[in-house]
């Protein structure tokens, strides 16, 4: 039951700018934040057995902040607060990103370790470059999330309800075929 909460709540949390567009048209603001309270509760209380405890952090900190987004929007009855959603969730990351590239072992490089546990120094210094290239992410997608906070709906869920999730997606897809050919190469030598 409760592996099914956590995936609900995460597709809910995916789905958030959509929620945000479609949901308040047709259910109302009161029914829509009321959910994603729920939702970004549920969330909360789901993370608690997650390994990382950056990413547990980050978790925890974008759901309380979200709640407190979402009440603040149903208090002054103004849906603009829930904008600023996705500008969180995206500072949060670059703080953990960021502050993990001053640590012996970036976040990227602890992932990497637990999958090759004997991760070879040219992994390491791979694992620090991606980590770095992701905080460059977060900071660009967060500025335009902002940024679209103070224009049109419609421009805020096309771009953190589907344009975003495109470019992490690609990041990522990128990132994984570029170490394709990198433990290839390592494999041969």
């Amino acid at each position: 039951m409760r592996q099914l909460l956590t995936i609900l709540s995460a597709v809910v949390l995916l789905a958030y700018p959509f929620a945000v567009y479609f949901g308040i048209d047709r259910f109302g603001f009161s029914i829509v934040g009321i959910l994603l309270i729920l939702a970004l509760g549920v969330r909360l209380l789901s993370v608690q057995k997650t390994k990382l405890k950056e990413l547990k952090y980050v978790a925890q900190i974008s759901a309380v902040t979200g709640i407190s987004l979402v009440g603040l929007g149903l208090i002054f009855k103004q849906h603009g607060w829930l904008t600023f959603y996705p500008v969180v969730v995206n500072l949060c990351m670059l703080v953990v990103f960021a502050s993990s590239l001053k640590q012996p072992q970036t976040i990227i490089e602890r992932l990497a370790r637990l999958q090759d546990p004997d991760l070879p120094q040219s992994g390491v210094d791979y694992t620090r470059k991606v980590t770095q290239i992701w905080c460059v992410f977060f900071i660009s997608n967060g500025l335009f999330a902002l940024y679209t906070c103070f224009h049109s709906l419609q421009l805020w869920t096309l771009y953190n309800g589907l344009i975003s999730y495109i470019l992490a997606g690609s990041l990522f897809a990128i990132e994984w075929i570029v170490r394709q050919f990198l433990l290839k190469d390592r494999k041969k030598k």
